[in-house]
């Protein structure tokens, strides 16, 4: 079989019964892919033998990765990935929170591309990228403030933690993103930046996009936020990421700082818990706070809650960027 075939309860289960811890990391390259979906199943195959849950993207340009190995095969994990062409060489960014439940399945998938950008492909060769900082270095910049920082994350994950002093676009995809920060800081072509995202991939395409169109010294946090912070922690160092670093899994948020830099989507209270509307039908990503996720039964509005408690799961409203909309009637948080 090379999908799953359990409910989501019986991997929970099966998931609590194991005996060992696991580690939860990722990893990306891009390069020329002759055949993604050969790729696909030869991986699927070795990956679960070796237990591991996660989810993977594939295309013609390269592999993005997350993914939950048992700790006992590791080395084996490792000794896989350098035996394979596509993955070869690639950096393994380990988590900094490990919970054995962040990814319940393995999950593989082929799409046009790793990460969507709607850039025209003819030119991203990624042989003009920006200049890789080690994180130390990044830090330095930063702590400086000699430089212009962009987060080149979506704004649901900017909201919630971010670097002293960064541009956080409110943008709702990394596609619009892109285009937000091309045509809103041109006029800082000639001016150092900074940018960072979790774990770096995003980065590698927005910095070479910006040499395309002009910019001439920009630079991007290698390993991006995981690495970081991995690295100030070893070294004893107070981040100047503050509050949590989102990420892609059931984990949902990983604790950084004690900071809590968002609110509630519904009555604006200092919150950074980011959930799924518990009606189906809407499933609207927003951060809500404890006391109003116990009043609204996890639900984003009252008319959500009333619809999930009779079991309706279709969309209550016609909206776009829900979760973005919700924001802005409070106020999105601007500290930097």
């Amino acid at each position: 079989m090379l999908h799953n075939k359990y409910d989501k309860e019986t991997l929970l289960q099966k998931l609590k019964e194991e005996k060992f811890s696991r580690v939860v990391c990722s990893f990306y390259n891009y390069l020329d892919v002759e055949d993604p979906q050969e790729l696909r199943e030869a991986l699927y195959k070795a990956l679960s033998e070796l237990s591991i849950n996660g989810r993977i993207y594939l295309s013609y340009e390269g592999i993005n990765a997350q993914v939950s190995v048992p700790e006992p095969y590791l080395e084996d994990f490792k000794q896989l990935l350098n035996n394979n062409d596509v993955t070869k060489g690639v950096k393994l960014r380990i988590g900094l929170s490990q919970i054995n439940e962040s990814f319940l399945k393995l999950a593989i998938k082929v799409r046009r591309y790793i990460v969507a950008d709607g850039l025209n492909r003819d030119w991203l060769k990624f042989k003009d990228q920006g200049t890789h900082l080690k994180p130390m270095e990044f830090h330095k910049l930063v702590k400086e403030q000699k430089a212009t920082i962009i987060d080149m994350r979506n704004f649901y994950e900017s909201e919630l933690g971010f670097f002293e002093g960064a541009i956080r676009p409110k943008a709702a995809t990394f596609r619009d993103e892109i285009q937000e920060v091309i045509k809103k800081y041109e006029h800082k072509k000639d001016e150092k930046i900074l940018l960072y995202c979790t774990g770096g991939i995003r980065c590698e395409k927005a910095s070479a996009y910006m040499i395309e169109k002009g910019f001439t010294d920009v630079n991007q946090l290698e390993g991006g936020i995981v690495q970081y912070v991995n690295e100030v922690r070893k070294n004893g160092i107070e981040p100047l990421f503050k509050g949590v670093n989102f990420v892609f899994d059931e984990r949902m948020t990983e604790r950084i700082t004690d900071d809590v830099l968002s609110t509630c989507g519904n009555c604006g209270k200092p919150a950074d818990t980011p959930l799924n509307c518990e009606n189906q039908g809407c499933h609207v990503l927003f951060v809500q706070c404890e006391e109003c996720t116990k009043k609204l039964d996890s639900c984003c509005s009252k008319e959500c809650q009333e619809l999930w408690a009779i079991g309706e799961q279709r969309e209550p409203l016609p909206h776009f960027n829900k979760s973005l909309e919700m924001r802005k009637a409070r106020g999105l948080n601007q500290k930097t």
